[in-house]
């Protein structure tokens, strides 16, 4: 066999020898109008094009996937992977029927994901039939979760399967939610106080110039990011969480796949987390404002290691159980910064477009003490009435640092307050 050279007779041949740049101006302009975030109606928005071999039909900087796309690109490569291949929709559709509400057409309320991502199929039928490769962003499907923690509540008498939120043999059912980053770059620079042409600049220039057009493409307003999304787990009724007479009980979480996944005891992440699906488990189960019942909701987003990633996570791990006197609360800000120059990533500024787009208006109970989530959710217009901290006897030993740290910092707690070492050590990195 010979090496792909592009010369007849290789392996995987190039499909053309001539490459097309999409950087500047007329080279990606199609038939359909530019998109119109925030329109009255999807079909004066527009569809969001990315990923396509029709390079004329392109509207968006970037490519569907977030960062599954580089994956895409091996599969083509590698040959296992047609490159015009195009998804066959039939029988995708959401399993449950969400929105639309008023939210979604309003521009400055959601600006980072696609309101109508789960329903292109539909709203945007005969663009399709015209063929346009337009893709969903969101799929809504149902299943079940089985988590060891729910059946020690049970055993434990603290949840009863009813047959309907919780089944007998444990499991819990689910809408689940899949949800990929679709970003409206004007609306992202005013949540981040920047300008547009800031933010574009910086985008292109810290991932080493991958997009192009995000500096010579002002034209293309909307961003597909090679980032992770996020998964929506519903316990109830979906159409119940935009009712504010509902009960909502509800924990936005960002991932941390050593605890998580691994049950690593250094932190509180999956506690909490198994902890607030209990909760929105019997909030689901009960009956709430005039007997009408209530509704869970856990959103999971990709933001491994507060943003910084799981490398830069260990580091921090090592760097804090080894510095002099052993791990503290005092310096457990410090050690992060040291390492990755900030002490989080995450900036919630974002995060509330999802329950913006589920039409959330009220948090009946927030399972969450993160003063930066509370207030990026309050400052976006959703009420929130109760906040519930995490049982102490659910936090690991080791994790007690972090506890204490967060605590000094600003978290709500309705339980003791921490030294005044560590409130002086917090209050100093400006927290």
């Amino acid at each position: 066999m010979t090496q792909d050279n592009g010369q007849a007779g290789s392996v995987h041949p190039r499909p053309t020898a001539h490459i097309r740049l999409t950087s500047h101006p007329g080279v990606s302009i199609g038939a359909l109008p530019p998109l119109r975030w925030g329109a009255p109606t999807p079909l004066e928005r527009g569809p969001v094009i990315g990923t396509t071999t029709t390079r004329g039909h392109r509207n968006v900087i970037g490519t569907h996937s977030g960062s599954y796309g580089v994956y895409r690109a091996l599969a083509i490569a590698a040959g296992a992977l047609a490159r015009g291949h195009r998804a066959d929709l039939t029988n995708t559709a959401p399993t449950d029927p969400i929105g639309p509400y008023p939210q979604w057409f309003d521009p400055e309320r959601i600006v980072s994901i696609d309101p109508f991502g789960a329903v292109v199929a539909d709203v945007f039928a005969d663009a399709l039939a015209h063929g346009y490769d337009i893709r969903p962003t969101i799929a809504i499907t149902h299943a079940h979760i089985d988590l060891p923690e729910v059946h020690d509540a049970i055993r434990a008498g603290r949840l009863r399967p009813d047959g309907a939120v919780l089944k007998a043999n444990g499991a819990a059912v689910v809408t689940k939610v899949a949800i990929e980053p679709v970003w409206y770059l004007p609306g992202v620079a005013r949540r981040f106080g920047c300008t547009e042409s800031d933010l574009r600049r910086t985008l292109f220039e810290e991932t080493g110039g991958m997009y192009p057009e995000l500096v010579t493409r002002s034209d293309l307003e909307v961003f597909l990011p090679p980032i992770g999304g996020q998964t929506l787990y519903i316990f109830g009724s979906p159409r119940d969480l935009a009712d504010p007479s509902i009960t909502l009980t509800a924990r936005v979480h960002d991932e941390c796949n050593g605890s998580d996944v691994f049950g690593s005891d250094i932190c509180t992440c999956r506690p909490y987390l198994t902890h607030a699906i209990e909760e929105c488990i019997r909030g689901a189960q009960a009956t709430g404002h005039g007997g009408l019942g209530g509704v869970g909701l856990v959103a999971y987003s990709r933001k491994e290691g507060r943003a910084l990633g799981e490398v830069t996570k260990f580091l921090v791990y090592n760097a804090r159980k080894r510095q002099e006197g052993g791990d503290s609360a005092d310096k457990y800000f410090l050690r992060t910064e040291c390492v990755a120059g900030v002490q989080d990533m995450r900036f919630q500024e974002l995060m509330p477009d999802v329950l913006h787009w589920l039409g959330i208006r009220r948090i009946h109970r927030l399972v969450s003490m993160s003063n930066m989530k509370f207030d990026a959710i309050t400052q976006s217009g959703i009420a929130v009435d109760e906040r519930v901290p995490i049982p102490d006897e659910l936090i690991p030993a080791d994790a007690r640092v972090e506890m204490d740290a967060k605590v000094a910092a600003g978290y709500f707690s309705d339980g003791p307050v921490p030294d005044a070492a560590v409130l002086a050590a917090a209050k100093g990195r400006g927290l």
